[in-house]
């Protein structure tokens, strides 16, 4: 009698993941649910969990519309070696949408990831809310908030948006430490085109009003944008490789790394010699990594600065740098909270923060203060002083104003401050200090003044004699210089620390 039992119970499974493996939306080339988690855990890996749970609503014919799973798919399993824990929703299970007893799984692998301290990974495609069931749909969204933000911090968070993520469902996704989004079938948004024409009288495509491209590049909540599903599960993969179980351990360390030595003769070439001129530091960046190592965070969103995380000597490092191509590299709103929630986010996972410093100032202007480019750029003070991993900091060119301390001075916790020979640290550039101190002077007084203020300023020896900076180095040491350094200051364990959450910026 107990063997027929297990017999009919795995029938009952092989059915449920049958028809989630059958409905497949093929008309615009997204996965299933199922082919998702394959195509993410190792093969022989998976264990699901709740694997029959119904919903248990019986309002508007939902008592003959119930399907074993409840349109969402949870368990744990390896990825790439790794320990990890999963959830699926499945859009052709009442458009995904979460009910009580939904949100109840995804509630439960939420906090068996805490239990495990391993990272826990969302594969979204939701319509949101399950409407029929009012406010127990509700109250399950609030347990799954809950949970991202005891989890936050301490395990690493990532959400895949491989479909809809429509009304307060979206607000999970945003809680977690990383959204990546697929191109075209991936949307977010609190409320759709169709209850926007209905409030506002606003016509707008599903695509125009969340799509991936507006998250990228308008409200920064995309860190990555993919071109399909495939690309998707690859990236998270990707991702997972410079982060640690929790955030008491190290992230791994790649004993594989390739790097040549050649790749490094391309910097003199790439930075200017006039200083007024704009460069791309990212191609000042990936020279000095391991080679294909560079993954950078909200590449299109605030490109005043850029985000990345990179390997040197294979040990993941998360990289900060001023984006002189944009705005001249001055640090506006957007860029401080870009920057400040990343080098959070490294505080929290135990990477190394390297910062590469040409910025003017912060952007000057009625519209950046009327909106807060105080406390927002306080947000930047704040990440580098609270945190406690390693920090160096590689001085590039400009160096001036309250925006040099921003980006990671020694006043603000840097371990170490490197400059390159042509470094500037000032309060402000060379012409609009003499035009304040000297204003009523004669041309000839001005322009013995502004060689007085280059000669004292502009160069980084006064600087490293007073401290400031501990050592002008040549560029093409400066991966030399780094690595040496955090092979000294980055230990096998962690010392015992006290976590901090990822609040949305």
């Amino acid at each position: 009698m107990q063997d027929n039992n297990v017999r009919e119970l795995n029938d009952r499974i092989d059915t449920a993941h049958g028809l989630y493996r059958e409905q497949k939306d093929k008309s615009n080339g997204k996965l299933s649910a199922w082919d998702r988690v394959n195509l993410l855990i190792d093969s022989g890996t998976f264990v699901e969990t709740n694997q029959l749970v119904e919903h248990r609503c019986n309002h508007f014919g939902m008592d003959t519309r119930r399907t074993e799973g409840d349109g969402v798919i949870t368990g744990y399993g390896k990825v790439n070696g790794r320990t990890v824990c999963v959830y699926a929703q499945d859009f052709t299970v009442l458009g995904g949408s979460i009910s009580e007893m939904n949100a109840q799984k995804i509630s439960d692998i939420q906090k068996k990831a805490l239990k495990m301290q391993v990272p826990i990974i969302g594969l979204i495609d939701s319509s949101g809310a399950r409407i029929q069931e009012g406010i127990q749909s509700l109250s399950g969204h609030g347990h799954i908030f809950f949970n991202n933000v005891q989890a936050s911090g301490i395990i690493p968070q990532i959400s895949a948006i491989m479909g809809s993520c429509a009304g307060g469902a979206s607000y999970s996704p945003a809680l977690t430490d990383f959204i990546v989004m697929v191109n075209k079938t991936g949307t977010m948004f609190i409320t759709g085109p169709k209850v926007v024409k209905g409030a506002i009288g606003e016509e707008i495509t599903m695509e125009g009003l969340g799509g991936a491209g507006i998250h990228a590049r308008k409200s920064g909540i995309a860190d990555v944008v993919v071109q399909n599903d495939y690309e998707c599960i690859k990236s998270v993969k990707n991702l997972l490789e410079y982060l640690p179980d929790n955030y008491l351990c190290i992230p791994a360390i790649d004993q594989k790394y390739s790097f040549h030595k050649k790749t490094l003769d391309t910097i003199p070439e790439e930075f200017p010699d006039s200083k007024r001129r704009a460069f791309d530091v990212r191609k000042i960046l990936v020279p000095l990594f391991d080679e294909d190592s560079v993954y950078e965070i909200k590449p299109e969103f605030a490109t005043n600065i850029v985000t990345m995380f990179a390997k040197l000597e294979g040990r993941p490092v998360g990289i900060v740098a001023n984006q002189s191509l944009t705005l001249a590299g001055c640090i506006d709103i957007d860029a401080a909270d870009k920057a400040s929630r990343f080098i959070r986010i490294c505080d929290s996972f135990n990477l190394p923060i390297i910062t590469f410093v040409d910025v003017p100032g912060f952007l000057p202007g009625s519209e950046q203060e009327h909106k807060g480019i105080i406390r927002h750029g306080a947000k930047m003070l704040f990440a580098y002083s609270e945190a406690t991993v390693p920090k160096l900091t590689v001085i590039l060119r400009k160096a001036y104003g309250g925006a040099y301390l921003a980006m990671c001075s020694k006043e603000l916790g840097a371990d170490m401050v490197y400059a390159w020979p042509d470094a500037e640290i000032a309060v402000m550039g060379a012409e609009s200090a003499v035009d304040v101190l000297f204003r009523k002077a004669a041309e000839e007084e001005k322009a013995a003044r502004l060689e007085e203020y280059k000669t004292q300023f502009l160069n980084p020896n006064i600087a490293v004699h007073m401290g400031y900076v501990d050592e002008i180095i040549d560029p093409l040491q400066t991966r030399t210089k780094l690595a040496s350094t955090l092979r000294c200051m980055c230990s096998a364990a962690v010392r015992e620390k006290k976590a901090h959450g990822n609040i949305p910026l």
